[in-house]
């Protein structure tokens, strides 16, 4: 178990009591677990610290995204949060020049140790670059992915979030993806999902919340039930939480050799082993953490036998 800056993990023993609208009692309580929880608001004094903290930069080359890519150890920062003073947000930074050698993608991963339970964050999607035009196919994502062993691999287990915010993919409309997936083949690509698609612009801020649990898997954006999945998506093996941004190959602007750069902050992560949270559980989780200064947790126990946990899918 990992506890940063001093508290013990007697906070776990907390009975979640989630106050309804006008109510004069509150919902009956929720214990949280003793073990099976990961926090982190990503208050670390450098990368360096993150590292050490558990997570991975993926260096390693490969899919997703625009072949020849790089997947650079400077895409990953931490970075005050201009809306909240004395807060801290991870940045994810993307740039493109169109071509293979003249991108750099982002991903941060976790260990491979989760699966049933309920996964959150708070993510900021952009709408725009940072710098220069807009219009590339690029892809802003959280989520939980086991190693795709080979092309139908029937373990295949990811659930996720993919905003693109230019469209792509055969339609050009902003869109949020929800996804629960069962098997893919990569070249030629063939995937057997069921996704849902919210069809709008939405950059900024917002919750997303996967439940993993039952048999049905979950996605619930901003409080809202969006998706709900099940029989042979359901993942079946131990995954990774991952965050990234990445360009589509063959979405990129033709004749534009401009530097483009797209950013995607977070500015905290939850899992939960086990139990299914409600929005309203999790925020007060996250506001309970926060003023009791735990700014990391990681008490998931590492999958029995342990798993290697890579950074390259």
């Amino acid at each position: 178990m990992r506890v940063r800056h001093g508290l013990t993990f007697a906070w776990v023993l907390l009975a979640l009591e989630v106050a309804t609208h006008g109510a004069a009692h509150a919902a009956p309580a929720r214990v949280l677990p003793t073990s099976g929880v990961l926090f982190d608001d990503f208050s670390y004094a450098s990368t360096a610290d993150l590292i050490r903290g558990g997570w991975i930069q993926r260096s390693q080359p490969g899919h997703p995204g625009i072949p020849g890519a790089q997947w650079s150890p400077g895409t990953v920062s931490l970075v005050a949060d201009p809306e909240r003073p004395g807060n801290q947000l991870l940045r994810l930074q993307a740039s493109t020049d169109g071509t293979g050698p003249g991108t750099a993608q982002a991903q941060l991963c976790h260990a491979r140790k989760y699966l049933e339970g309920t996964y959150a964050a708070r993510v900021r999607f952009s709408d725009a670059p940072v710098q220069g035009p807009t219009g590339d196919v690029v892809v802003q994502s959280f989520y939980a992915v086991s190693p795709l062993k080979y092309d139908f691999d029937p373990e295949f287990s990811e659930v996720d979030w993919e905003y693109l915010p230019n469209g792509g993919w055969g339609d050009m409309r902003p869109r949020l993806y929800g996804i629960t997936w069962q098997t893919v083949r990569i070249e030629p690509w063939l995937a057997f999902n069921q996704a849902h698609e919210e069809f709008r612009p939405l950059g900024g801020w917002h919750t997303l919340v996967m439940q993993v649990a039952d048999g049905r898997t979950r996605h619930i954006l901003d409080g809202v039930v969006v998706a709900d999945h099940g029989g042979r998506n359901y993942p079946v093996v131990p995954m990774s939480i991952n965050f990234n941004v990445w360009f589509s190959p063959g979405g990129q602007l033709p004749g534009v050799s401009s530097l483009r750069i797209y950013q995607q902050d977070i500015d905290w992560v939850l899992h939960v082993k086990n139990q299914v949270l409600t929005p309203a559980e999790i925020d007060t989780i996250v506001v309970h953490m926060r003023t009791s200064k735990v700014l990391a947790v990681d008490s998931v126990a590492p999958a029995t036998p342990a798993l290697v946990s890579s950074c390259d899918f």
